[in-house]
């Protein structure tokens, strides 16, 4: 059982906790009571009148080292131990000196990520490598309240969720190591963990007969022949980087059949969308990838698109899992190219539209919807099976093609949020938030019932 209740606190001594009246399952006075990974021994009683709040002495508080903060938590029970949480600690880096601003300009981000854990009855903080305190079990937390930012002591947490901003940082030995030590050691389910890899994501989804038919031809980059095999059968091609993000360094090669040219389509490194025409592809490449590493990139098969007004049209859909564990579709939003861009990024050019916004019959929409929302529930379950770790959230960008057939063209780990700066998307960017940090229950609980679930 887990349910969130009111925690009041009592200025009296001793170690006494005054669990909810209805409550079942309490055999004994002398329990466990836990909160993140310290537990104490304490004298167990129903709320003296019969309410269903949960009561915490001062003295027991203080060696749980429980923050007096606003909110419910959930209480968890599993045989002779009671737990309050859960205590969520999300990872990150890239920390500065200042108090308001801790994060620089993700502390916005961060702000509204933690200002949801009310709703969702957990207490969750910021922490990155040198906020730890190894010997004492606990971390100097960034909790966000009313009036700002706090730091706070607390015991080290029942669940990770790994924010790390980049790769590079993901990279960096020191924090491979926290990541290592907390997971291995202290046996804390770590969630999102790592940038998704483009070229491994497709290898995966190509083993699930599912997931299959939503995948465009995809390989990395090897030879001239297979762009010219692959622009024969597509006409058109995208060279994109194995591990890139926002759309950047992403080329459009394009064969035009009946003048036997070829065209690419790119962003220059002043920002601009540049369309280039050349006689032959190796004149292609000679001009535009001159001493760049090709081995780093991957080839893959043009899709032709729905259109508005002659621009292309694709779709960032995300996923959640919820508190019970289920993967959930949370936000839907289609994204329509800037003129001569070869992507649908903001930054490009790109606008946010809501489905309605793009199609008028409420047939079309109720249609787009459903196909996207199956084919993302598919990919996310697949992903989820293939993919080392615990995974809670994905943001998928895919499109549909003229004859209305789902392709998946990307998949990330840490999705942006640029879709949530449309008015109508407020609402999804509050939901996605939530979810992000109400999987933490559903991982609580495993871990205290079923750890043999999160840990195989």
């Amino acid at each position: 059982m887990n349910k969130q209740y009111p925690i009041q606190w009592l200025d009296e001594e001793g170690l006494t906790f005054y669990y909810p009246a209805e409550l079942k399952g309490v055999k004994q006075t002398d329990m466990q009571i836990a909160y993140g990974t310290f537990s104490v021994t304490a004298k167990c009683l129903p709320h003296p009148e019969g309410r269903n709040r949960i009561i915490l002495t001062k003295e027991l508080a203080k060696q749980l080292k429980i923050p007096k903060l606003a909110g419910p938590l959930h209480l968890f029970i599993n045989e002779k131990t009671l737990y309050l949480g859960p205590l969520i600690g999300i990872f990150t880096s890239g920390f500065t000196p200042f108090k308001v601003r801790p994060l620089g300009e993700r502390t916005l981000f961060f702000s509204k990520l933690l200002s949801v854990k009310k709703t969702i009855g957990a207490h969750a903080f910021i922490f990155g490598e040198n906020h730890i305190n190894w010997e004492d079990g606990t971390i100097n937390g960034l909790f966000y309240q009313e009036k700002g930012w706090e730091t706070i002591e607390v015991p080290f947490p029942n669940v990770i969720y790994d924010r790390l901003p980049n790769r590079r940082s993901e990279k960096r030995v020191r924090l491979a190591q926290v990541k290592d030590r907390l997971q291995n050691d202290y046996l804390i389910p770590w969630y999102n963990p790592g940038f998704f890899n483009k070229l491994e994501i497709f290898e995966k989804l190509q083993q699930d007969q599912k997931c299959e038919k939503y995948l465009p031809e995809t390989h990395p980059f090897t030879s001239f022949s297979l762009i010219e095999r692959m622009l024969a059968d597509y006409g058109h091609v995208y060279l994109k980087p194995k591990n890139g993000s926002l759309g950047n360094g992403i080329h459009q090669i394009i064969y035009n059949a009946v003048e036997g040219h070829y065209y690419c389509r790119y962003q220059d490194k002043q920002g601009d969308n540049k369309l280039r025409k050349y006689q032959t592809l190796e004149s292609l490449f000679s001009n535009l990838f001159k001493n760049k590493r090709l081995t780093g990139m991957l080839v893959q098969q043009g899709i032709h698109s729905l259109r508005v007004d002659k621009r292309p049209v694709d779709f960032r859909v995300h996923t959640n899992k919820d508190a019970l564990g289920n993967w959930k579709v949370t936000a839907i939003a289609a994204k329509i190219a800037g003129l001569g861009s070869v992507t649908t990024h903001v930054k490009n050019g790109g606008e946010i539209k809501t489905i309605p916004e793009i199609f008028e019959s409420a047939a079309q929409q109720e249609e787009i919807i459903a196909k996207l929302k199956t084919a993302c529930l598919d990919l996310s379950s697949c992903l989820e099976n293939q993919m080392n770790g615990i995974i809670g959230e994905i943001g998928f960008d895919l499109g549909i093609d003229r004859e209305g057939n789902v392709w998946l063209f990307e998949a990330n780990s840490k999705p942006g949020r640029s879709i949530f700066k449309h008015p109508q998307l407020k609402e999804y960017d509050m939901l996605t938030r939530k979810l992000s940090l109400a999987f933490s229950i559903f991982l609580t609980e495993q871990s205290i019932s079923r750890p043999e679930e999160i840990f195989k």
